[in-house]
């Protein structure tokens, strides 16, 4: 396959039904086979707190019980999964969505941390990725959820940023070219994040940890530009960090939108 785009979408944008429409009108029209990945943390906050769970997150990762892990899976693989699916649908792109434990897709463990106990939380082992280029090469859009399983009937809560940097590399190896693109609620890697025009256009992976001395990747930014790092250094070439409003604008020739990320 000559080219696959990837796009994680998360932040706000899932929890703005407007923004999230528009989204998602602008992603069917992408004329290249394509992923989504996406996540949802607020909405199953959200639910957590309606049903008494109390939510904990330590540096933006959510500490997972088993209650939690019904809500996430509830709330992720479920609710937000099918309504993106079926507004995807409404626009003719012929969707499908799935969570890692589908035809195996995404294979994990257990987390083992002796300081924190995350729960039910998976780091990934393995990616079907031979079953997303099938589906890719049957005109089917797959839309994935970031549960995953540990091939021994658990389910998982992981990530969607690692989730997605994972299915990049994976799809790297069986494609001449990857597109990878995060989708948050800011333009990307902003100099001042209370500057919108303070737009860092293209960072290398050597200025990466630099930018985290001075503080200008910092808080749940870097778990974020860390995934995007992993990527770069695993096969992918490019990753662009943006501003979910732009991906309609952002594969037009010499976009100057996003930060993109390279390895040198």
């Amino acid at each position: 396959m000559e080219k696959i785009v990837v796009i994680k979408i998360g932040g706000n944008c899932i929890d703005d039904e407007v923004a999230l429409s528009a989204f998602l009108s602008d992603f069917a029209a992408i004329k290249f086979p394509k992923i989504l990945i996406h996540g949802g943390g607020k909405l199953a906050t959200q639910l957590a707190s309606q049903l008494n769970l109390e939510t904990t997150l330590i540096d933006g990762r959510r500490i997972t019980d088993e209650k939690m892990l019904d809500v996430v899976t509830m709330v992720y693989a479920g609710l937000i999964n099918k309504k993106i699916v079926a507004q995807l649908q409404a626009a003719e792109c012929n969707a499908v969505g799935f969570c890692g434990a589908d035809a195996n897709l995404i294979q994990a463990h257990q987390r083992v941390n002796n300081e924190i106990n995350y729960g039910f939380v998976g780091d990934i082992d393995k990616v079907n990725a031979d079953f997303l280029v099938d589906l890719l090469d049957k005109n089917y859009t797959p839309i994935l959820a970031p549960i995953t399983h540990n091939k021994k009937g658990i389910l998982l809560n992981t990530n969607a940023d690692t989730l997605a940097s994972s299915i990049a590399i994976a799809l790297a190896q069986k494609s001449n070219k990857v597109d990878f693109y995060y989708c948050f609620e800011k333009n990307g890697l902003l100099a001042n994040v209370d500057d919108d025009m303070s737009l860092i256009s293209a960072v290398n992976i050597q200025e990466i940890e630099l930018l985290k001395q001075n503080q200008t990747i910092t808080k749940g930014m870097i778990p974020k530009v860390d995934n995007i790092s992993f990527a770069l250094k695993n096969g992918v070439d490019k990753v662009v960090l943006c501003n979910a409003k732009h991906i309609g604008e952002i594969f037009e020739e010499n976009s100057i939108l996003g930060t993109t990320f390279t390895i040198k």
